[in-house]
């Protein structure tokens, strides 16, 4: 691709389960200093409906004001793809982070990840996508990007075409049932994403691989390993956030990061 709209595509970032990611020059219209701008292209020829319910959830999205949420500056839809325009971090991601992380490091970007779930929150917006790869890092903290937009774009979806369009580990089992995306749903997905990053591995190691239905029957019928790394806090912050009834579960993503944070601290000796 090498060009979107009026974005001259620079180079491709990567490629994931729910699109793809370029780096592109700003264009002038936007009014932005940075020079260069991520880009995420789905293919979804999208009704004026669809694009629409799209755009006022972003606005939405744009407009609450947390440091940890990636910034949005653009929307469009050109042909059969639609695209989102966003700061580019030059930090990477927690999947591919630009330079080594500590476990300190990974500790607290998870909890600025959880810091922007809970902005999110507060005002009625489920993230529906947190995972290691949806959260940006930069110099200063880390900010969760890609707010479920594929699920956004096809609301009527079976849990089988969500799962289809992402890992299906970050899935809560009440997901995987039929219920609607929320809170508890996130802080599951927030848990799911801090054993990954600091084991290597999935809650759930056995997943089938073979067959998507196998693996979502055995989302509900087993339950989460934790993985032989875990320092001992570590261990208790995720347990308490996977726990099969999400009202057992913390109350709010601020608890979740206020916890990881502690443990953080805990590891460095002292308060950053």
């Amino acid at each position: 691709m090498q060009e979107i709209a009026d974005y001259k595509i620079i180079h491709q970032l990567g490629e994931g389960s729910q699109g793809q990611y370029w780096l592109a020059e700003t264009p002038a219209r936007l009014g932005v200093a940075d020079p260069q701008v991520a880009i995420k292209t789905i293919i979804h020829a999208a009704s004026d409906a669809e694009f629409e319910r799209l755009a006022e959830h972003l606005r939405t999205y744009a407009s609450v004001r947390s440091p940890y949420l990636h910034e949005i500056f653009d929307i469009g839809q050109q042909g059969s793809v639609v695209y989102l325009a966003g700061r580019f971090e030059t930090g990477g991601t927690l999947t591919r982070p630009a330079r080594p992380s500590s476990r300190v490091d990974v500790l607290r970007a998870v909890a600025g990840a959880a810091r922007g779930a809970h902005a999110l929150h507060e005002v009625g917006i489920p993230h529906r996508s947190i995972r290691p790869g949806n959260i940006v890092l930069s110099d200063d903290r880390s900010r969760l990007s890609d707010v479920g937009i594929s699920q956004l774009l096809s609301p009527g979806q079976t849990v089988t075409g969500a799962a289809q369009m992402g890992a299906i580990d970050y899935l809560a089992p009440e997901v995987v049932q039929g219920q609607p995306a929320s809170r508890a749903t996130d802080i599951w997905a927030l848990g799911a994403t801090l054993h990954k990053t600091l084991t290597g591995f999935s809650i759930f190691p056995d997943i089938p691989s073979g067959s998507l239905v196998d693996a979502l029957r055995f989302l509900l019928t087993e339950q989460p390993v934790m993985g032989d790394a875990l320092r001992n806090g570590e261990r208790r912050i995720i347990e308490s956030t996977v726990k099969p009834d999400p009202a057992d579960r913390p109350s709010t993503a601020l608890e979740v990061a206020e916890a990881i944070e502690d443990e953080a601290n805990r590891q460095q000796g002292g308060p950053r």
